[in-house]
């Protein structure tokens, strides 16, 4: 069935968890491993209901569901392309059950789910801040990269309608965001709780950040020990490796 799934161009890639396997099109999208620590700093309970804003091709929800065995996810994509792929590998791992992909701005969101009725959200949002950085082909790919499409600040605004009090949003981020990131996160009443830097090596600056924030919680911010991406020998270290493979 999966090959019958396949578009000109696409590729079926594993995806280590529970058998599952993921539609990819490198001249399109493919998810990174910014995506895949997400999923693993995510944190969602049996029961709790989840939102991916920014979701690609699908690949955190899905993810999130073999993790977490959480009952329902929702995930948010503006790019129909991105949006079809996804719902393909929903198809092919059997999960239409628990996984629906809406194709919508984000900025949209209010005029489709009713406010304040998901206990998580999830981001992998575009790094490159509105007219900085070079886009010489505003494709698919420049969307995913760059606020094109949507800002960081329309990322906060939609996670803060569209969670309950006490709701989480679990991002990731380049640090060197990090001052946009805590004045916007507080203009929308979505306080930084968790944040763990990660670096390529032990002896490098960090590039990325994962922050865990609380809708309407209360000032306390816990810094956790850096995530190490590469060991010595340029291999996955341990904890990498498991969000990888367990």
């Amino acid at each position: 069935m999966g090959k019958d799934l396949l578009k000109k161009g696409e590729r079926l890639d594993d995806l280590h968890r529970n058998g599952y396997m993921l539609i990819q099109d490198p001249e399109k999208f493919c998810f990174g491993l910014d995506a895949v620590l997400l999923s693993g700093f995510a944190k969602a309970k049996p029961g709790e209901i989840v939102m991916d804003l920014c979701s690609g091709n699908g690949i955190v929800p899905i993810l999130m569901e073999a993790k977490t065995g959480c009952d329902q996810f929702v995930g948010v994509e503006i790019q129909a392309d991105n949006v079809d792929m996804a719902r393909r590998s929903i198809k092919y791992n059997k999960l239409e059950d628990r996984i629906f992909m809406e194709c919508c701005d984000l900025k949209e969101l209010g005029s489709i789910y009713n406010a304040h009725m998901f206990d998580v959200v999830t981001c992998n949002p575009p790094y490159i801040k509105a007219k900085s950085g070079a886009v010489n082909d505003i494709g698919g790919k420049a969307i995913a990269r760059h606020e094109i499409m949507c800002t960081l600040d329309d990322v906060f605004a939609a996670a803060a309608k569209m969670l309950k009090y006490g709701g989480r949003l679990y991002m990731v981020h380049r640090t060197n965001r990090l001052a946009d990131i805590f004045e916007l996160s507080k203009k929308h009443r979505l306080e930084p709780k968790v944040m763990r830097f990660v670096h390529a090596c032990i002896d490098k600056a960090p590039s990325m950040v994962l922050i865990e924030f609380a809708k309407d919680g209360k000032p306390h911010l816990e810094v956790q020990a850096p995530m190490i991406i590469y060991a010595a020998g340029n291999v996955y270290t341990k904890e990498v490796n498991d969000i990888f493979y367990n």
